[in-house]
């Protein structure tokens, strides 16, 4: 029998923000189809805009990236006249009525196929002044805008991508030409904008040495030092994240910024191989109960991680979206685990849990009087048996009529509470049989 100990006398922290998305609420309210309100109830700290313009019903190709708003780059650039606000404004105030706040990648969508805003800005000044507008746009209320205080902007996304041909459908230039870019823009927002935080670039990873030394290097030399370092993953392994972390804080230690600059982990997913049949398994696991284990094992990675905030790709109807089904956009099985961690979120306070199983992934926390855990059964691997498990909880502060409730999600139940007991000792066992990628949420309350 397998043992997941959890102690909630020992504090180790505090939950962080693992269950943030890529984009917003899909759906039609005069039809019926919102998946607001299943926002809402998962509570969801930040959405990244990044590809929002391959969703229409944001607006389309109208809405968010750069050269979408500001559409003519020979405009003047100080006059609301040359901004075409009006796609990325419906879209912005459907991810301010979430509860969210929106974290704002200035940039464009990857672009598989035709270019249009991923070439190197003619004006790399200008660029940046136009950025500049659509922040003071949604935080100042230029331009008859907004004061949405949006905290995060982002600056561009993965400049470092290759696809299979050898192209990269991010950035049309070189990486030299990059971090110039990156530096003009950097500077020019910073100095703008002191209080916000400015960051990027979004890497495809956090430890691609042959991207992160020129552009730390490129940082260091004009003495800038990010407000965050952004960077993607996907794995069939969770333990990958917390590997990366360390590899991307040791990164940031070189440099002399680990104690100054946020890591967030702002793509990730569930991906057993890019190609043919290894990618239509990959979709069709997201889409499942595997995929539904695997954020609930990513996000007890991250937060016992270095990484700062998670944000999960992607929440828009897409084949990434495992949360909500593409036409009706009802809630899959992968929505669960949002719900699920949003309870420990609220709770606050990181506490002891250990399994002596690495396939158990636990997360848990206490405030207040408050106490909960979050864990599952994931592997890679399909076919294994069910685990016998013993639960062992200890440093609880009983009160009258306390009850410890199981809610449970696999195949058969969604989140469902499948059992409750009186809670009158403060160290005690509870006995479980996990099927693979079942996983539970233990509310004592």
């Amino acid at each position: 029998m397998n043992t997941l100990h959890i102690d909630f006398s020992k504090n180790i922290g505090t939950i962080k923000p693992m269950h943030s998305v890529n984009n917003g609420p899909a759906g039609s309210y005069c039809r019926g189809t919102s998946n607001l309100q299943l926002f809402r109830n998962a509570k969801i700290p930040y959405i990244r805009n990044h590809d929002a313009s391959f969703y229409s019903g944001y607006g389309g190709e109208h809405t968010v990236d750069v050269h979408a708003i500001f559409k003519n780059f020979d405009a003047d650039e100080t006059i609301p006249e040359s901004y075409s606000f009006e796609a990325t404004d419906n879209y912005m105030r459907v991810i301010a009525e979430t509860g969210g706040e929106c974290f704002y990648r200035l940039g464009s969508k990857i672009e598989h196929e035709t270019r249009y805003g991923t070439y190197p800005p003619k004006d790399f000044a200008k660029w940046a002044r136009i950025c500049e507008h659509i922040i003071r746009h949604y935080n100042e209320g230029w331009a008859d805008g907004y004061h949405y205080n949006i905290q995060y902007w982002e600056i561009w996304n993965e400049p470092d991508c290759t696809d299979p041909d050898g192209n990269n459908p991010c950035w049309q230039g070189t990486f030299d030409e990059f971090c110039e870019f990156f530096v003009v823009a950097y500077k020019h927002l910073k100095l703008c904008f002191p209080h916000l935080k400015i960051g990027g670039p979004a890497l495809t990873s956090g430890w691609r040495e042959e991207y992160n030394t020129p552009f730390f290097d490129s940082l260091q030399k004009h003495n800038i030092t990010l407000d965050f370092f952004s960077f993607h993953g996907y794995a069939k392994n969770p333990q990958l994240f917390s590997e990366m972390a360390d590899v991307a804080y040791g990164v940031l230690e070189k440099y002399g910024c680990a104690d100054k600059t946020e890591m967030i982990l702002n793509e990730w997913n569930y991906i057993h191989g890019w190609f043919g049949e290894d990618f239509k398994y990959s979709i069709k696991a997201i889409k499942g109960l595997k995929g539904s284990s695997f954020i609930v094992a990513a996000m007890c990675e991250g937060q016992k991680s270095r990484l700062n905030q998670m944000m999960y790709y992607d929440a828009r109807p897409s084949s990434f979206n495992g949360m909500f089904s593409t036409d009706l956009l009802e809630p899959l099985k992968g929505y669960y685990p949002f719900k699920m961690y949003s309870v420990l979120y609220d709770i606050g306070n990181c506490v002891f849990s250990k399994s002596d199983s690495e396939d158990i992934y636990s997360v848990a926390a206490r405030a207040d009087g408050k106490y909960a855990i979050m864990f599952t059964y994931y592997s890679e691997e399909d076919f294994q048996l069910d685990k016998d498990i013993a639960v062992c909880f200890n440093g609880i502060d009983i009160k009258e009529n306390m009850e410890a409730k199981y809610y449970l999600l696999d195949e058969n139940n969604d989140m469902e509470l499948v059992r409750s007991e009186k809670i009158t000792e403060n160290e005690f066992t509870s006995r479980l049989n996990l099927s693979l990628h079942s996983s539970y949420l233990i509310v004592f309350e």
